[in-house]
């Protein structure tokens, strides 16, 4: 029977608390459903009835998406799902004591005391504090024993504003100081100092979760007590949302061995270069502490230890990574490194070509006759603001523009590549890894090539680091050796074995597409929509786009349906995205839907790398749904008979286009296909994570 009291949290609660809590959001020995989806619901229309969320159907798929990505259910009967949403409209709490227990996929067993923390999708820094506080709260056993035993609602609310009310801290031992007193929990390990030497042995750590809410803080406490049971030194740097500050360099070439428990990259990774390195996820240092401070003690010991970046082992052979995250989840880690690195070339270089066609004409993209560059490149290096081109001064900062956006442009690929190797290797893969991209560019492999480059010239950095060298000679591995044989090795394979592929590849494309010009317009308008969208910028997309550029030469109508087709279908992806990042924002993390904003105008202005970090992010779902719409608008740009004389340009360059309204018609319905299947297959999804969690047996093993 459910004991819910409602009404304002009591005047000897604390004020602070009461922000995120009140006694109408707490339930106790309340029976919330058999499932975990029930219980979040029972949670979730709490809030709602609060005024602390404007609709529980978002809350409950956001929470029940992060349950997907990790049960948050933890040993001793504790579960905490929680999630970060547009629906919040303020950072809050709902907690329920359940009876009967409801498993939330911990390894011991079901929970009966659950927090539902929700935070707005742009929650403050002192609401993330506040959450935060109280995660860390939940290791200590004390704690727990007193949420249990809570008479009423009112006491739960007095208990939550005693440890999220601000106090300085004393003692703690790491780089964001625990509100958490010491735990009372008995020692499991013995202390395991250097008693040889006398020297305590030092660990630095960093944890990391998703939505940095709950899990960031809660394992950054479970290692901190951990360690002061094993009687070492211990600093912990938390990459969460409640803001916190790097640890010192200081601390970092003093420590023994380092411990990353993250769901997520680690920032700042090559800090830690060469030091022993423990990873899990968040998971494993919540119910695991002890054995991960040993195994970090161990590591400090162990000359053969896997290292950060790759260093090599003072033994000899390079060990193997003790990393419990999955390859596909590292390779997720890794290619989104390289895509967020990427996206100020897309959206600078882009834009500014825009810029330039606007100023100045979709004639700067064209090469007059018997020249080598583009007009905007000829009129941005043969002209001033004391000699300016015939077009006067419009015409000289649109090819200005041009110039610059198109320069800025070049080094997406290279960024890509270069960012991708610095994800696997650390520094040493910058220099193989941005010449494997340059060298994509150049062989015309694009955004394809970057990938694979990237990942080449990573994993050579990587094993070379692992070379084992006399003492003297390991110095030069960062800034010497590493680069040099990467860089040579990477080059000679992009050159001498993937490049003429590539280009043959290329040729073929273009020959069936030759080939089937004077076939049914339908079926190669629909070739053309699946080209332009299958790749995005890479070798597939650009065979397509040259073949419609070498028609214009030839300015007969088939051609310049071609031109029209291939840029129409290009603009669909990005435009796409946006759409369904506006229509299903809680489909999208924070960044894809910022990123949803900058590709209205870059899919505006043709240019469809604007969707290539939702492709890499999701490309099982993203890439088919865009190639869906894309061949869709070829075949209706096909139908509609629209023309295009202009090579680029996008919605700059109607006066160059026949039939505008089919064009927009073509284009609006296929960016409609494309959004709506890729917001169906991620409803999907949704609906899969909720199946599978409330089906979780108690006994499955907890995803990192």
């Amino acid at each position: 029977m459910s004991t819910t009291h409602p009404g304002p949290a009591t005047p000897g609660s604390d004020p602070q608390a009461s922000t995120i809590i009140e006694t109408a959001t707490v339930a106790l020995d309340v029976n919330a459903g058999s499932d975990t989806a029930a219980v979040i619901r029972h949670l979730a229309d709490l809030l709602v009835a609060t005024g602390r969320a404007s609709a529980a159907d978002g809350l409950v798929d956001a929470a029940l998406a992060r349950e997907a990505q990790s049960p948050t259910g933890l040993p001793g009967g504790i579960a905490i799902p929680h999630c970060r949403t547009e629906g919040v409209t303020r950072a809050s709490l709902a907690f329920a004591r359940l009876a009967p227990k409801v498993d939330f996929g911990a390894s011991d067993g079901p929970a009966d005391i659950v927090f539902l923390i929700a935070a707005p999708a742009s929650g403050g820094s002192e609401h993330m504090k506040l959450l935060s506080a109280l995660a860390r709260a939940l290791v200590r056993p004390d704690f727990v024993a007193a949420l249990r035993s809570a008479p009423d609602a009112a006491t739960i609310v007095d208990l939550v504003g005693d440890v999220v009310s601000p106090a300085p801290a004393t003692g703690s031992t790491g780089a964001t100081a625990s509100t958490a007193p010491a735990a009372t929990a008995p020692a499991t390990t013995e202390p395991v100092a250097d008693t040889t030497s006398g020297k305590r042995t030092s660990i630095v750590a960093i944890t990391a979760c998703p939505t940095g809410i709950a899990h960031t803080y809660m394992a950054a406490d479970s290692l901190t007590y951990a360690a002061e049971r094993a009687g070492v030194d211990f600093v912990v740097e938390t990459q969460g949302s409640s803001k916190s500050t790097p640890m010192d360099a200081s601390v970092i070439a003093a420590a023994d061995a380092v411990i990353f428990a993250t769901d997520v990259g680690v920032k700042g990774r090559e800090r830690f270069a060469g030091k022993p390195v423990i990873e899990s996820g968040t998971k494993r240092a919540i119910n695991e502490p002890d054995a991960m401070i040993a195994d970090a003690v161990a590591a400090a010991g162990n000359p053969s230890a896997a290292r950060v970046s790759g260093t090599p082992a003072a033994g000899g052979a390079a060990a193997a990574s003790t990393s419990e995250l999955s390859w596909g989840v590292r390779l997720r880690q890794i290619l989104l490194t390289g895509v967020s690195y990427m996206i100020p070339f897309v959206a600078a270089g882009g834009l500014l070509i825009a810029l330039g066609f606007l100023l100045g004409g979709y004639e700067m993209a064209l090469k007059p006759n018997g020249a080598t560059d583009p007009l905007g490149a000829t009129i941005a290096l043969s002209n001033s603001l004391t000699n300016l081109p015939s077009g006067g001064f419009a015409q000289y900062l649109g090819g200005v523009f041009f110039e610059i956006g198109s320069l800025a442009f070049f080094f997406l690929v290279p960024a890509l590549a270069g960012y991708i190797a610095f994800a696997i290797a650390d520094r040493p893969g910058l220099a193989p890894g941005f010449t494997a991209g340059y060298i994509a560019s150049t062989v015309g492999a694009g955004f394809i090539g970057g990938l694979v480059g990237g990942l080449i010239a990573g994993f050579v950095a990587l094993y070379i680091g692992r070379i084992p060298l006399p003492q003297w000679a390991r110095g030069l591995m960062p800034v010497v050796i590493i680069p040099l044989l990467a860089t040579l090795i990477t080059g000679a394979l992009m050159f001498m074995v993937l490049g003429r592929p590539l280009a043959w590849v290329t040729r073929e494309l273009q020959d069936a597409l030759s080939n089937m010009s004077g076939s049914s317009v339908i079926i190669l308008g629909i070739i053309l929509g699946l080209m332009m969208c299958f790749d995005l910028g890479g070798p597939v997309n650009k065979a397509a786009y040259a073949f419609a550029v070498q028609g214009l030469a030839v300015g007969a109508a088939p051609d310049l349906r071609i031109m029209a087709t291939v840029m129409a279908a290009g603009m669909v992806p990005p435009l796409a995205m946006a759409l369904a990042t506006l229509v299903r924002p809680r489909l999208f993390t924070e960044p894809e839907r910022e990123n949803g904003k900058a590709a209205w105008l870059l899919g505006a202005s043709f240019i469809s790398e604007g969707a290539i970090p939702f492709a890499a992010a999701d490309p099982l779902r993203v890439i088919p749904s865009m190639m869906a719409g894309g061949a869709v608008t070829g075949a209706l740009t096909m139908a509609f008979d629209v023309g295009l004389r202009a090579p680029h340009g996008g919605i700059f360059v109607f006066f160059a286009m026949s039939n505008v309204l089919g064009f927009l018609v073509a284009l609006a319905v296929g960016t409609a296909v494309a959004a709506a299947i890729v917001v169906a297959l991620k409803e999907m999804r949704v609906r899969t994570a909720k199946n599978s969690v409330s089906a979780t047996p108690a006994a499955a093993p907890v995803a990192a």
